[in-house]
């Protein structure tokens, strides 16, 4: 046995629990208040869903769960700091699959990678996209099924306009998706805004929009017609309009709100923070808040772990296929 051995035993012995400590600490978790960075601004739908989740936690955990907003760049801001945080679990982040499956893939020297740097908590809501046109248009006058519309772009290839909120936005990736799927070609307008895409879609100056479900007031008022929602099951709300899957199998472009924290954080305290939030979800007072903001879904950590890495694979290839590029 060599020196630096007979020290290393040495070492051990004279300083009890030398090897447990990290798992002493991670056990004890959490001895100090935990920042929740949110990289938006206060009062959005994932800041709201943040706050709602870092008050069960804190209620639970018996410390606070801080929340920083770190608004910017389609939070941006707020991975990078999670990326340049300590793998301790003292530092989480609420966002969205948007922040973490698409904008660091639309950068040719991203600043965080999500499989790298980050390692997933838990989901807690999902949202979908509806697939809508404008009835009056009468360059779609003949569409009243998603097939019909699809069959309408194989016939006028690039003739087709579709808008949404901001290039390389996850509706962006979305529609460019279903081209894929459908093999058909469109030709994409971007927007500032979602609002700005429906009222130029009410106006005439689009052919197809992937809208948010509050667009359900303009489809009841006969301003827009649906014709799929991306979600992989049917929407309570709209019972009678299909799932874009049932046309193209497999097709998926609903978004989720979670937690991720920094990749190397222990395993004990990931699955801990997984099994309260999933808990938070089944309590009645905090189920009916978050359910104002989208529907619930709760998986294991390994699930969801293996969903961010599955659209982060998919949503490359939509990048490349596509051709999107931020300027």
């Amino acid at each position: 046995m060599n020196l630096s051995w007979k020290h290393l035993i040495m070492a051990i012995i004279a300083v009890p629990g030398l090897l447990t400590g990290a798992m002493a600490r991670a056990d004890d978790y959490p001895t100090k208040p935990v920042r929740l960075l949110v990289g938006f601004p206060a009062g959005s739908g994932t800041d709201i869903v943040s706050r709602i989740v870092a008050g069960a936690l804190a209620a639970k955990f018996g410390q606070p769960f801080v929340v920083e907003n770190r608004s910017g760049a389609n939070g941006v801001l707020a991975a990078v700091a999670l990326a340049n945080s300590a793998p301790d679990g003292y530092t989480l982040i609420g966002t969205n699959s948007s922040s973490m499956t698409v904008t660091p893939l639309l950068y040719k020297q991203p600043q965080y990678n999500t499989l790298r740097d980050f390692t997933p908590i838990a989901p807690v809501l999902f949202g979908h996209y509806i697939v809508t046109i404008n009835p009056a248009n009468p360059r779609t006058a003949s569409v009243a099924t998603l097939n019909d519309l699809i069959a309408l772009a194989k016939a006028k290839p690039g003739t087709l306009i579709y808008g949404v909120a901001n290039t390389g936005s996850f509706a962006h990736i979305s529609t460019e998706l279903l081209s894929i799927r459908a093999g058909i070609s469109m030709t994409h307008v971007p927007f500032r805004a979602t609002i700005e895409a429906q009222t130029a879609l009410i106006r005439g100056d689009l052919d197809l929009h992937l809208d948010v479900p509050s667009c359900i007031a303009q489809i009841k008022a006969g301003k827009l017609k649906a014709l799929a929602v991306t979600m992989p099951m049917r929407w309570s709300e709209l019972p009678d309009v299909p799932t874009v899957a049932e046309s193209y199998p497999g097709y998926d472009a609903s978004f989720w709100w979670g937690f991720l924290t920094r990749a190397g954080t222990p395993d004990n305290v990931v699955q801990a923070l997984n099994r309260e939030i999933v808990a938070a979800t089944n309590q009645p007072a905090f189920r009916k808040q978050l359910e104002l903001q989208g529907a619930i879904m709760t998986m294991t950590q390994q699930a969801f772990a293996a969903k961010v890495g599955a659209e982060i694979a998919q949503n490359a290839e939509v990048i490349r296929r596509a051709n999107i590029k931020i300027e």
